[in-house]
């Protein structure tokens, strides 16, 4: 089974004016992010939602402005996503979707045996989840029209630094 992660495309770093806005191309990769999320629910392959939440006082904050603070309209994914009912939702509190959450877990129980990424940042979440990924063993695609950074050098860098280093397919 194929899973796909969606990660971090919640209100604080999608919408105009989030506490971490990603920028333009974060609203510009929601379309192709939808269809990937529809195409595999057709296919009836997992669709994981991994998403920030934090602690008011989370150390994060000394590196970032405080952001998808857990229960606030930040931490929310973002309404042109609804979360369907067969999906799954992931609380994460770290840069990777593996640090202290079900993740590891969840991939085991559905025999996922390949895993694709869509999401934010690029050079944060996306490449840390990655890489644990990778760690893991997972055959890795991450969809290029479907990632995102606030940072334009960065997101190449990761791509390239996914690609080259974890083997990451990118597509």
């Amino acid at each position: 089974m194929k899973a796909l992660l969606v990660i971090d495309m919640l209100n604080d770093f999608v919408e105009k004016g989030g506490a971490l806005d990603c920028g333009d191309r974060a609203r510009e990769i929601v379309p192709f992010v939808h269809r990937k999320i529809e195409e595999y629910r057709r296919e009836k392959q997992l669709v994981v939602f991994v998403c920030d939440s934090h602690r008011p006082d989370d150390p994060e904050f000394q590196l970032f402005p405080r952001h998808s603070i857990k229960g606030t309209e930040g931490a929310r994914i973002i309404a042109a996503l609804p979360i369907g009912q067969k999906d799954i939702s992931i609380e994460k509190t770290r840069y990777s979707a593996f640090t202290n959450t079900g993740l590891e877990k969840t991939l085991r129980k559905h025999r996922v045996d390949q895993v694709h990424i869509v999401g934010v940042c690029t050079s944060i979440c996306v490449m840390d989840t990655v890489g644990d990924l990778r760690d893991r063993d997972y055959p890795v695609i991450v969809y290029q029209d479907g990632v995102a950074d606030f940072d334009p050098e960065a997101h190449r860098f990761s791509l390239r630094r996914m690609e080259k280093i974890y083997g990451a397919k990118i597509v």
